[in-house]
């Protein structure tokens, strides 16, 4: 059990401190640690340097959706990991929000703005009991959608490792994550069309990663949305 948990925080850490490898943070003397300063800008509709998003489709098996028996977020681990002393959560705050002011702890971001990539809106986050909720992190492959098409086959350590991966992370708009809930592909996808394409990516990305399926109506919703941008690739 020991010998479980430590692999388990190594698994962890190796994927937060990978992302916080590439996160650039500049400390001022006597200033708030802040991203550099740039406008937000709309993803561009091809995008990543992985293979084509077709064809990854075309190689995942198709099955139908398995029960939701044992389902349970504890399945996926106790809320988000830490690694170097931060949760995933800021993590991916501190990834996609530009201006990200930090707290004294070089963690928790207390401000910043998202350029929603679901909505195409920006929006203002600011810390704070009633204000936190405006950007929140979803698992663009919903996790009982995961539990559902292979992830009841996955090792603990494995399912911990894909819910905070950051290749299935977005920080995004909070009302619209609540609207997703655990939609698929086939019952849900962003009001933002340009995006659908790259949200699209994403998930058959993580699908990929993680030896999961797709369920039939999954597939041809993808099959659709990609067929408007055949040269869509998945993200690096």
């Amino acid at each position: 059990m020991l010998m479980q948990r430590r692999r388990r925080m190594v698994l962890v850490a190796v994927i937060l401190i990978g992302t916080l490898g590439w996160i650039v943070v500049k400390e001022r003397p006597n200033l708030p640690l802040m991203l550099p300063d740039s406008q937000p800008q709309q993803p561009e509709l091809v995008s990543g340097s992985g293979e084509i998003a077709r064809d990854a489709l075309a190689a995942l098996p198709t099955k139908g959706r398995a029960p939701k028996t044992g389902y349970k977020r504890s399945q996926f681990g106790d809320g988000w990991a830490k690694a170097g002393g931060c949760d995933t959560r800021n993590v991916i705050l501190r990834r996609d929000l530009v201006n990200a002011v930090l707290g004294d702890d070089n963690c928790k971001v207390q401000a910043g703005a998202l350029s929603d990539p679901y909505t195409g809106q920006r929006i203002a986050f600011k810390r704070g009991a009633n204000s936190s909720g405006a950007v929140q992190i979803d698992h663009v492959v919903a996790l009982s959608n995961a539990w559902q098409t292979g992830a009841q086959q996955l090792s603990s350590e494995q399912r911990i490792s894909l819910a905070n991966d950051p290749l299935e992370l977005l920080a995004v708009d909070g009302p619209a994550n609540q609207q997703k809930g655990d939609g698929d592909a086939a019952t849900w996808l962003p009001s933002n069309k340009p995006f659908r394409c790259q949200y699209i990516a994403r998930q058959i990305a993580v699908k990929k990663k993680y030896s999961l399926w797709v369920t039939p109506p999954e597939r041809t919703a993808m099959e659709r949305i990609l067929a408007s941008c055949p040269e869509q690739r998945l993200p690096a």
